[in-house]
């Protein structure tokens, strides 16, 4: 067995490194070999795709849900150049796009040499500071602003996003995509993302239950939610203690303004997982909370037993 000594840059034994030209890619996903697959697919691909007519165009401003950066050049120039050793760094996790085309770039708004930034879910990208960009222009802007207002829990990085935590939780939305609730949801999530994505603190974890079809159950059982509904808690990252918005007994969804109001309370404190004894009449809002404290070991003794 080769130790990280002899090959340094591995540190965590049990993870899956690539190894591409000089660098080493930890993959941070989930252990099936549809995902790993496709990860591997994605890093054999160049860092940078070049957008270069309509129908690439359409499909680049389709990726709402892909943190995505692109950039205008005159052509392979070292400005080019330097955009794309940068996006070697985060490949395949952010992508990289950029066009020579005028056209494309005036689509895009784009002056020679500019570099926006897409953060999912917004509607506007923003504007690197600064041209032309030096490697290091860019990889700091990335790396300050990679923690999205609204992000999706994906397959291939799915340990990264979750070790990615603000304090010790992380706010959860639980949303099917396909379910017309889900989706309804998931676009008041997007609305208040679009009006907080200035607020650093601030940052909602996303999951699908149908892209983790072995992990609904689980979630359900240590949560105790009904995942065919809509849902929306904070999370304890140690020992998954939770507090969920109770909104089973409302025929309507809430509103954004519903949810930014919850959101102020959970990230001002007065909503957090050490409140498991506090009852709903106990808050300091009208809101009404469910708590539930993590699956409890002697239940799974109790799963284990039944199986023997």
């Amino acid at each position: 067995m080769l130790s990280h000594q002899l090959l340094p840059g591995l540190e965590e034994v049990g993870s899956l490194y690539i190894f591409k030209d000089d660098r080493v890619i930890e993959f941070d996903g989930e252990f099936s070999s549809d995902t790993l697959v496709e990860f591997l697919l994605d890093v054999l691909e160049d860092p940078v795709e070049m957008i270069n007519n309509a129908m690439e165009l359409r499909a680049f401003e389709r990726m709402e849900e892909d943190i995505r950066l692109i950039g205008y050049f005159k052509g392979e120039d070292s400005y080019f150049k330097a955009f794309q050793q940068a996006s070697e760094l985060f490949q395949p996790y952010i992508k990289f796009f950029a066009t020579f085309d005028k056209s494309m770039a005036k689509h895009l708004s784009l002056k020679m040499n500019e570099v926006n930034f897409y953060e999912p879910f917004m509607e506007e990208p923003a504007i690197l500071p600064g041209r032309p960009l030096s490697e290091m222009d860019i990889v700091e802007f990335v790396k300050q602003h990679r923690r999205a207002t609204l992000r999706k829990l994906r397959a291939e990085n799915m340990f990264e996003t979750w070790e990615d935590d603000m304090d010790g939780i992380h706010i959860v939305a639980f949303a099917e995509e396909e379910d017309p609730d889900g989706y309804e949801f998931l676009e008041i999530l997007k609305d208040v993302a679009r009006d907080n994505t200035n607020n650093p603190e601030l940052s909602i974890v996303w999951i699908d239950p149908d892209d983790f079809p072995l992990l609904t159950t689980y979630w359900e059982k240590t949560f105790k939610l009904d995942l065919f509904r809509p849902q929306i808690g904070v999370v304890n990252v140690t020992d998954a203690d939770s507090v969920w918005l109770d909104m089973s007994n409302d025929e309507d969804l809430p509103t954004a303004e519903e949810l930014e109001d919850w959101i102020e309370d959970v990230l001002s404190g007065r909503v957090n997982t050490e409140d498991d004894d506090e009852t709903a009449s106990d808050q300091e809002n009208s809101y009404i909370y469910v708590t539930e404290d993590s699956y409890e070991n002697d239940e799974q003794d109790e799963e284990y037993d039944s199986e023997d």
